[in-house]
């Protein structure tokens, strides 16, 4: 087995922890960059400073799991792209023969600001002559928890028109830590973007409110929203953004939320313009069933951690 000398950004998130766990498991040195001192798992060496004012290190891969908290212009171009860059030339410079970037599987169809901050990130990537991996996963258990206290507490679950228009194949922390770390060593994954999503089948709204239906004994009423509101409610602060500052920024959020509403986190079918439940790739054991059960059981407390917003 091959153990890397391996830098990793975004280490103190969920999912970067993660990483950081799974690597230093699989017996690789791990090195976390961070801006402030933090509490990281064992086995991991902080290396605390900006990324270009850091001392000359050597290592044998870079693996990026930071992304922007917002969402918002000015966040997702300072951190999805200019971070990412400069952690690209962190790589060039530390003898890095390998760039491993977690995106997400929404830049397929970029209409939001973080959408193409990443995308110009990943054109860099591809074209700075490193070897390089970009995984691009489905939603997050975390991003699809938010409902869960307030069913519990015995309020209805929120959907877009029926619950159906939309669906996902969610991958947890773990699993995705584990396809992250093979992908890094696996010949197979150099010079390749990697859609992955959890177990499958893919799942809708209104399936998991069905899921919590089942594992809370009762039925969970569904409340519509119906989608033509989130164009309101973008228009109205789209107009307000125009002498308002805090208005754009909240009319942002708004498109954001609107996107969600609508695209299905799966592969894109490129000449349908379709998304294709079966295309899309499935890894893992960890199904969200199992996560609300914990999360309702107590076991596990709900944390969006940075990625409130987003899948990733």
């Amino acid at each position: 087995m091959t153990h890397l000398r391996v830098l990793l950004a975004g280490a103190t998130g969920t999912i970067g922890r993660a990483v950081a766990e799974e690597l230093t498991a699989r017996d690789h040195a791990v090195t976390a960059l961070l801006r402030r001192e933090a509490d990281l798992p064992t086995g991991v060496a902080p290396l605390v400073g900006p990324v270009d004012a850091l001392p000359g290190r050597t290592f044998d891969a870079v693996v990026s799991c930071i992304a922007s908290r917002s969402g918002l212009p000015e966040d997702a171009w300072a951190v999805d792209h200019r971070a990412n860059a400069a952690l690209l030339r962190l790589a060039e410079q530390s003898g890095a023969g390998r760039f491993l970037l977690l995106s997400a599987i929404c830049v397929q169809k970029p209409e939001l600001a973080f959408q193409h901050a990443k995308l110009a990130f990943e054109a860099e990537l591809r074209a700075s002559g490193l070897d390089w991996t970009i995984v691009r996963p489905t939603a997050f258990f975390k991003s699809l928890s938010g409902q869960v206290a307030r069913v519990k507490a015995g309020k209805p679950f929120l959907v877009f028109g029926d619950g159906r228009a939309t669906a996902c194949k969610p991958i947890s922390d773990g699993d995705l830590a584990r396809f992250i770390t093979d992908a890094l060593t696996d010949p197979a994954a150099r010079n390749r973007v990697l859609p992955i999503g959890g177990p499958g089948p893919a799942i809708t709204p209104a399936d998991q409110a069905a899921m919590l239906s089942d594992l809370l004994g009762r039925e969970v009423p569904l409340r519509r929203v119906p989608p033509a509101l989130m164009d309101g409610i973008v228009a109205a602060l789209s107009l307000g953004g125009r002498v308002a500052p805090a208005m754009r920024a909240k009319a942002e959020l708004a498109r954001i939320g609107r996107y969600y509403s609508r695209e299905s986190m799966l592969l894109l079918n490129p000449d349908t313009g379709a998304y294709d439940a079966e295309a899309t790739p499935e890894y893992g054991t960890e199904t969200l069933r199992d996560h609300y059960a914990a999360l309702l059981s107590g076991e596990v407390v709900h944390d969006a951690g940075d990625h409130a917003v987003f899948g990733e």
